[in-house]
């Protein structure tokens, strides 16, 4: 069944086939999988839900069949977290790469579209927990234990995805800081032009980070391209909460 952009089933397979030691491959299959589905939509909050919801009840179906111990279990839904987390730390990277590119541009953060997106990201780590706790709430008596753990553990050690929020949040206000120091500013119909291309904008961007995913790594501060005066032609972004 294909979901939101994602193959239920190879999922459900794949995890109820699954040993404790091929953890890897199941961080991998879902990393690859959620970051596939997010590509191919634009990265509203609400899009964003659905794509977890949707890993999150394929991996635990599967998980649900596994004849493994229940320690093993919690391993690999473990493994199915981290992919997830992955997965949207490439995307609150990209939201990082769209607004730096609005901020050289001289658009200011507390415009009110800027200011979404800005909060869209700096919410992603509660809306991943909360999205997941959810999905789960309907899982077999087997699961309830393992998912309460991992996401128990989650809390207390914080997400990649959390971590890169905090750091371009903190980046982008430094950053807006200075160019309002710096007297630079764009016209109010070149800043709204900037503004209106943002969704595509990250699409765009996202669709362009084809380096492999980093598991937990937080993300590097790596320059932006500039950004275009225009629309830019692009597919897939990540975070504006409505």
């Amino acid at each position: 069944m294909i979901k939101s952009g994602i193959d239920q089933d190879a999922l459900i397979d794949m995890f109820a086939d699954a040993s404790a030691k091929q953890g890897e491959k199941l961080r991998k299959a879902v990393a690859d999988a959620t970051l596939k589905a997010l590509q191919g939509r634009e990265l509203s909050l609400e899009n964003v839900r659905k794509v977890i919801k949707t890993v999150t009840q394929a991996a635990s179906a599967g998980a649900e069949k596994n004849p493994a111990s229940a320690v093993d279990v919690e391993a690999m839904l473990r493994k199915a977290f981290d992919g997830m987390d992955a997965a949207l730390l490439k995307a609150v990277e990209a939201n990082r790469k769209a607004l730096q590119q609005l901020v050289d541009q001289g658009a200011g953060l507390r415009e009110g579209q800027l200011k979404t997106a800005l909060a869209g990201v700096e919410k992603m780590e509660d809306m991943f927990f909360k999205t997941v706790g959810k999905a789960v709430q309907g899982v077999g008596v087997p699961l309830q234990g393992p998912w309460e753990q991992v996401l128990k553990s989650m809390k207390l050690e914080g997400t990649a995805t959390g971590a890169g929020a905090a750091q371009t949040v903190d980046q982008l206000m430094s950053q807006a800081q200075d160019t309002l120091r710096k007297g630079r500013a764009t016209s109010l119909r070149a800043s709204q032009l900037l503004l209106d291309s943002y969704s595509a904008m990250v699409s765009g961007v996202l669709i362009g980070m084809s380096d492999a995913l980093s598991g937990t790594a937080a993300p590097k501060a790596s320059a932006a391209p500039k950004a275009a005066a225009a629309p830019a032609a692009a597919p897939k972004a990540r975070a504006v909460r409505r």
